[in-house]
């Protein structure tokens, strides 16, 4: 299904949602902020999506925020409006960090500054060899912001956050796979494919496992040991709550049929 700029189709478990701007190289506009908010909505809760992953139209995935839209005619209209557009933005990348769903980002193209938003909130990114990626900010006058020096500083050795930011440099796919950027770079033509195997693997797990994983990595982060560990403990117990027919499940195959290696693969999720 496609509309206005933002595309979307649904199938076999996947929602494959795209920046729908290509004449633009997908740049970020205050429309495409609020029409991707509300398919974020839309596919959150569908029984039929197991795995979102977001994708561009064209060249690019996305070539950050919409210059003319954002530091021209949002700032014309006063701060007020900035911070309106700021807020969009941020709430939809804020909903993708923490969505029910695994998601992954698949760069196959341009990804600069604002990108960096998007790129982060998703679980996981895949990237083509020939995609290109660069803070350009300071090419341009400005620092990186949006979160785009916070993404690259998590991700990213302070070594190569810093000349990354500094120099304002393209990188290709591989190059930012070997800094952590992404975590796998394959050739453009492979892309699809392997971001399809890897959501498929997705799928097969137990989406309230997963949910609670997800939300596990990126709390404990900024968590002590000790509050991590208690934190973890806690988790684990509602996820229990939530679905504890499930987890009885995934032990009885093992224990009891040993039809499964945990080590190797998941319990079926279909018995």
């Amino acid at each position: 299904m496609t509309e206005e700029t933002v595309a979307f189709d649904v199938e076999n478990g996947i929602a494959w949602v795209r920046f729908n701007r290509p004449e633009k190289r997908n740049c970020m506009s205050p429309a495409l902020n609020r029409r991707m908010m509300e398919v974020l909505d839309g596919l959150e809760y569908r029984d039929d999506v197991g795995v979102l992953v977001l994708s561009g139209e064209g060249s690019a995935w996305s070539a950050g925020m919409d210059l003319k839209e954002y530091f021209r005619e949002t700032e014309a209209k006063g701060l007020g409006a900035v911070r309106k557009a700021q807020g969009e933005a941020y709430g939809w990348w804020r909903r993708l960090r923490w969505y029910r769903k695994p998601t992954i980002a698949m760069v196959n193209g341009w990804c600069f500054g604002g990108g960096y938003g998007p790129l982060f909130a998703c679980d996981l990114a895949f990237a083509a060899d020939e995609a290109q990626f660069a803070l350009s900010e300071i090419n341009w006058g400005i620092l990186p912001g949006g979160g785009a020096t916070k993404v690259v500083v998590d991700l990213l050795s302070m070594r190569d956050a810093m000349y990354h930011a500094l120099t304002g440099e393209l990188i290709d796919g591989r190059k930012a796979a070997g800094w952590k950027l992404v975590n796998e770079s394959v050739p453009l033509a492979e892309l699809k494919a392997r971001v399809t195997e890897v959501a498929n693997i997705l799928l097969r797990k137990n989406p309230v496992a997963l949910k609670a994983t997800k939300d596990a990595i990126r709390r404990v982060a900024e968590m002590t040991y000790d509050n991590a560990e208690d934190y973890l403990v806690r988790a684990q117990e509602a996820a229990n709550s939530y679905d504890n027919d499930g987890r009885k499940e995934g032990i009885r195959q093992f224990i009891d049929e040993k039809s499964y290696k945990p080590g190797l693969g998941a319990y079926d999720k279909a018995r």
